[in-house]
C-alpha cells in the first residue's frame, strides 16, 4: 500500500544566497497579493480566489527570477490562510529587520526533480545531503525553507511503500511534563530537553551571542525530535492499536506549567504518533482522560488516596486504599487510557484501517 511522505534534507550552504534571492520575491508576491486581497474587500466586498489572483500575477515569474509555478503556490498558500484565521489581512512578510519572516520557496508537483546527482528547479541545480537517496523517488509538491540559523532545508513529498506493523498489542499513553510520555508498558519518554540547557542558554543570552542562543535553541529542538522519532518508532513497531490521552497543551500553556508543558512537545508527539500508525496500518485514537490519574487500574475505584487536583502533582507513587495496590502514577493513568481506549474500539468507535 502506497502512503505519501515528506522528506527533508539540508541544502549546502553555498546556495544560501541564491535561495535568499528568491524567498525576498516571494515575500514580495505575498505582501502584493496582500495588499490587493485587502482592496477587494474593502471596495467590492468580494474575497477573491486563488484563481482570481493569478490573473494579477501572470508573468511575474519571469520577471522576479522565480519559476512560474511557485507565483501561483503562493496564490494558493495565500487563500488557504486567509480562510484558515478569517481575516481579510494577514501579517506581512518581512524580508529585513529583527522580525523578519523565514525564508520560504512552494514548489509546485513538476517544478522539480532529481537530476545529476542534484536538486534542479527553476534553471538551478542545488547541491544537497542526500540522505533518504532521493534518486528513488519521483517528486510531488515541494519547498525550500531556512530556519532561524539560516540554514536552508528542501523538503518533498514523495510516494513510498508503507510497512505493516507486526506488533500484536495495545498500548495506552499518557502524557506529562517529567517524563513527556508514559506507555501502559512501563516504557518512559524523558522530557525537559529545554531544561537542561537552561543554563547554557541563559550564559549565551546574556553575553548577547545571538548566534550561541540560535544553536543551542536548535539543539534543543533536535534532541527533542529525536527523542520522540525514536519513542514513537518502537511503539508503532511493537503494538497493533494505541491510544493517547486528549490533554491539551494550549490550555495549560495558559498556566504557571506553561513552560514544562510547551517543552514536552505533546502536540508534535501526537501528530507523528498518528501519521506512522497510519502508515504502518495500525489503530490510533485519541481518548478521553477524564480521571485515569486517580482511578485505580486495578479496581477501578477512585479512592482517597489517589492524587488529585494540581496539589498532587507531586505524588509519583500510591497505594490504593480500596485494594492496597501500589501505583505508579503515570504508569496507572496510562493503563487507564488503554481501558478506555480498548473500550471505545470494542464499541466500534475507533477508526480502523481496512
Amino acid at each position: 500500500m502506497k502512503k505519501t511522505k515528506t522528506l527533508r534534507v539540508r541544502v549546502r550552504d553555498n546556495h544560501a544566497y541564491l535561495l535568499g534571492q528568491m524567498a525576498r520575491q516571494v515575500n514580495y508576491v505575498w505582501n502584493f497579493l496582500n495588499e490587493l486581497s485587502l482592496r477587494s474587500v474593502k471596495e467590492r466586498g468580494v474575497f477573491m480566489s486563488a484563481y482570481d489572483l493569478q490573473k494579477y500575477t501572470d508573468g511575474a515569474g519571469k520577471l522576479l527570477g522565480l519559476h512560474s509555478h511557485t507565483v501561483q503556490e503562493i496564490g494558493k498558500e495565500y487563500v488557504t490562510r486567509r480562510k484558515q484565521f478569517k481575516k481579510a489581512k494577514l501579517n506581512w512578510r518581512k524580508s529585513g529587520g529583527v522580525r523578519r519572516s523565514l525564508g520560504w520557496i512552494p514548489i509546485k508537483t513538476g517544478a522539480s526533480k532529481w537530476k545529476n546527482g542534484q536538486v534542479f528547479h527553476n534553471g538551478h541545480h542545488f547541491k544537497i545531503w542526500d540522505s533518504y537517496d532521493l534518486s528513488k523517488y519521483k517528486f510531488r509538491s515541494a519547498s525550500f525553507s531556512e530556519d532561524a540559523r539560516g540554514r536552508w532545508y528542501f523538503n518533498v513529498v514523495v510516494d513510498v511503500e508503507a510497512e505493516q506493523s507486526t506488533g500484536t498489542q495495545a498500548v495506552g499513553i499518557d502524557l506529562g511534563c517529567k517524563e513527556a510520555a508514559t506507555s501502559s508498558h512501563g516504557d518512559k519518554l524523558l522530557g525537559r530537553n529545554y531544561r537542561t540547557l537552561e543554563a547554557k542558554l541563559g550564559l549565551a543570552q546574556r553575553a548577547r551571542n545571538k548566534k550561541r542562543v540560535k544553536a543551542i535553541h536548535a539543539k534543543i529542538v533536535n534532541r527533542r525530535k529525536d527523542g520522540i522519532h525514536k519513542y514513537t518508532s518502537k511503539l508503532v513497531q511493537e503494538n497493533a492499536a494505541v491510544f493517547v490521552g486528549n490533554v491539551s497543551s494550549k490550555g495549560l500553556a495558559k498556566t504557571k506549567l506553561a513552560k514544562s508543558v510547551l517543552d514536552a512537545g505533546w502536540g508534535m508527539m501526537k501528530t507523528i504518533l498518528e501519521y506512522k500508525c497510519d502508515h504502518a496500518g495500525i489503530v490510533f485514537d485519541e481518548v478521553n482522560e477524564a480521571y485515569t490519574t486517580q482511578a485505580c487500574s486495578c479496581c477501578a475505584v477512585i479512592p482517597d488516596s489517589s492524587p488529585k487536583g494540581r496539589t498532587g502533582l507531586g505524588i509519583r507513587e500510591w497505594t490504593c486504599s480500596a485494594c492496597n495496590t501500589t501505583h505508579d502514577r503515570d504508569i496507572n493513568a496510562a493503563k487507564n487510557i488503554l481501558a478506555v481506549g480498548l473500550h471505545r474500539l470494542a464499541e466500534g468507535k475507533v477508526a480502523t484501517t481496512p
